[in-house]
């Protein structure tokens, strides 16, 4: 895998929403909402990589307790989420944390359309999280089957369907959900896409 991360980045098209969709009962609206949550509509950065969120209170704890303070030290890895600020590019950071346990890594991280954990890997439908990010360089249709797969395998297509969007919230975000408003953002998405026709008829 490319340390630049970028693929042929293929964007979505008309019908990727609604066929994607299909899959779990919903249409393009709860879709829509989803996504715009988690990136603000789009798969890739500014260079065409997936977008992501390097955790290092993630990768503090994929790595093995050996390599903990070494990644403490050179400000990879922390304990508890929050303990610092984030900066506006993860990627470099990334890099350097692939120098020390790539496979760990990877999974320390938030990707693409749904932001799915690397370590979520197998409910995405992935053998590894190697093999996630780079389907996810690709094409943002793979990021996006891959959410459908987690939200499916998570057991929260259900909450989806019917729009309950605490129930969602606090299964695809964590039980801090509230704090960070997920269920009001979500349901705010869902309204404002609602009243928007959709692309590809039903």
């Amino acid at each position: 895998m490319t340390h630049r991360f970028q693929g042929r980045a293929v964007r979505l098209n008309d019908y990727d929403l609604p066929e994607i969709g299909a899959l779990i009962g919903v249409g393009e609206d709860e879709i829509r909402a989803v996504i715009e949550v988690e990136t603000a509509g789009g798969g890739f950065d500014a260079k065409g990589r997936p977008r992501m969120l390097f955790e290092p209170h993630v990768f503090w704890r994929e790595l093995p307790e050996a390599k903990r303070r070494g990644a403490e030290r050179a400000g990879l890895a922390y304990p508890k989420w929050g303990e610092k600020p984030y900066p506006r590019d993860s990627y470099p950071r990334l890099v350097m944390a692939m120098m020390l346990d790539p496979v760990a890594a990877l999974r320390s991280c938030s990707w693409g359309l749904g932001q799915i954990m690397g370590f979520n890997h197998k409910a995405a439908g992935y053998p590894t999280a190697q093999a996630m990010v780079a389907a996810f360089m690709d094409s943002e249709p793979a990021q996006l089957e891959a959410m459908v797969r987690f939200i499916q395998s998570e057991g929260l297509d259900d909450e989806l369907r019917r729009h309950d969007w605490s129930a969602f919230a606090r299964g695809y975000n964590g039980a801090g959900y509230a704090r960070h408003g997920y269920h009001t953002r979500l349901a705010a998405a869902y309204a404002k896409w609602a009243k928007v026709p959709d692309l590809v008829a039903s």
